[in-house]
């Protein structure tokens, strides 16, 4: 994401943000997902067979529900009752799977919801028999006005199997480099934005003609991602989540919840401040306590909020270069703030920030099994779950480019400021924090104690 600049020239003034944002909803190829044979619309963006992201549009949205409300089953059972530690064991889950792929049955959507799941609390290992179980809150699903799969009370996005096995097959390639998303312009579009700076004002007082100008000099910005394979679910909630985040702040999208203004008006009620060629950043990453363990290696909690916003400033020359500050400009930090203590609220009304979430607790938990060996402590064959080959993960089509597009708004302030930034997973160093308590031993005496013959259980 991007934004610029502002200035005053006869009479008039004009500051201009300009970020990665969708254009025109292109049409995708049907793909099999699944809950059926249409295209998911992960934090409402789609992708076209180019690779171009593009924003999902209401009529969209609404046929997207239709379909997977068609699809969805009846949540069976005892999975429809909220239950404050459900406990989903990995050993039983990987035996359900190979059973319906000998049966040549598709999943259940119970299994592609792991039991309802909502976070990861607990990881318990149980070498007597041969287990790993994840706990946490569940219960049943449904489909919320805007095709997204939450839970029945809370509204809050349910895991996937999906995200699951993105997670531990890529285990170890995280703890070389982390897992990453990043929207950002070239330095080739940076080049030519600050060379036609000085031509804006040429233009007369019509910041429509001044935004559609600084659209062209900066043109598609880059899609990257590391850590994770770019066609999976996993990648696709990272770039929706840093889409949405830059289209609110940016006053794209309102803000779903109170207390957070867009960046753009907080600039426009701020003091002047000298921003010359300075551009802020904001990213999504990690953010937990310490884990606590029983000190055997048995017994696991993920606590803390699990994300939180950051911001720093980078500084960009005539050439396109950007160097990073290290610092972060009093408004853009404030911003960042407000969305970490935003960031509960907003995960219930844009589901997508909880996606997110579910997916930094599943690569947190998978590399703390292949950190602490935790599978091998448990004599536990994850077989399918590890094996692409048996169980491929859904395959979407790869994002790539992003078109840049304009927003403004009136100032008497004359400076440039940009936002890029993206979503950063430290999974590997949230997993290297613990702490040992003498509290985990008896839940997870309980968990054993209330197990049942099903993969999940109560």
């Amino acid at each position: 994401m991007s934004a610029i600049r502002s200035g005053q020239a006869g009479g008039w003034s004009l500051r201009v943000v300009w970020f990665a944002a969708l254009g025109v909803l292109a049409a995708v190829p049907p793909v099999a997902w699944a809950f059926g044979g249409f295209r998911q619309a992960v934090g409402g963006i789609y992708i076209d067979a180019g690779g171009a992201v593009s924003n999902a549009q209401k009529d969209q949205l609404g046929d997207l529900r239709k379909e997977r409300l068609k699809a969805l089953r009846p949540v069976p059972g005892d999975l429809n009752q909220p239950a404050k530690l459900r406990k989903v064991s990995l050993r039983l889950l990987d035996e359900a799977i190979g059973e319906c792929l000998r049966r040549d049955q598709p999943l259940p959507d119970e299994i592609k919801c792991l039991g309802g799941l909502q976070r990861i609390q607990y990881v318990f290992v149980y070498p007597e028999q041969n287990d790993i179980v994840l706990a946490g809150y569940g219960e049943g699903w449904q489909v919320d006005p805007r095709g997204n799969l939450v839970g029945i009370t809370t509204g809050r996005p349910v895991l996937q199997l999906d995200d699951l096995l993105v997670a531990l097959r890529t285990a170890r390639e995280a703890s070389r480099g982390g897992i990453s998303c990043s929207i950002d312009p070239t330095k080739e579009g940076l080049a030519r934005l600050q060379a036609a700076l000085p031509s804006l004002f040429a233009l007369g007082p019509n910041p429509r003609l001044a935004a559609e100008k600084m659209e062209r000099e900066l043109g598609p910005q880059i899609v990257s991602f590391t850590g994770v394979p770019t066609f999976s679910h996993f990648a696709r909630v990272l770039l929706a989540a840093d889409f949405r985040m830059k289209r609110i702040a940016m006053h794209f999208d309102p803000s779903p919840v109170k207390g957070l203004p867009d960046y753009l008006h907080m600039l426009k009620g701020g003091k002047n401040a000298a921003m010359q060629n300075v551009l802020p950043r904001w990213w999504l990453t990690t953010d937990y306590d310490p884990l606590l363990t029983d000190g055997e290696g048995l017994a696991w909690e993920l606590r803390g909020r699990g994300v939180k916003a950051m911001s720093e400033d980078d500084f960009v020359d005539a050439q396109g270069n950007r160097t990073q500050t290290g610092k972060a400009s009093p408004l853009a930090q404030k911003w960042a703030d407000l969305m970490t203590a935003k960031y509960d609220e907003l995960s219930v009304k844009e589901p997508i920030f909880g996606e997110l979430r579910n997916c930094m607790d599943l690569a947190v938990v998978a590399a703390l099994i292949d950190k602490e060996n935790l599978a091998a402590k448990a004599g536990l064959n994850m077989g399918r779950l590890l094996n692409a080959d048996d169980l491929p993960i859904e395959e979407f089509l790869t994002p790539k480019q992003i078109d840049t597009k304009a927003s403004f708004i009136e100032t008497r302030d004359n400076y440039i400021i940009s936002a890029s930034g993206g979503v950063a997973i430290n999974s590997w160093g949230a997993a290297d924090h613990k702490e040992t308590s003498d509290k985990l031993a008896p839940v997870r005496a309980a968990a054993a104690e209330s197990r049942a013959k099903s993969w999940w259980w109560n």
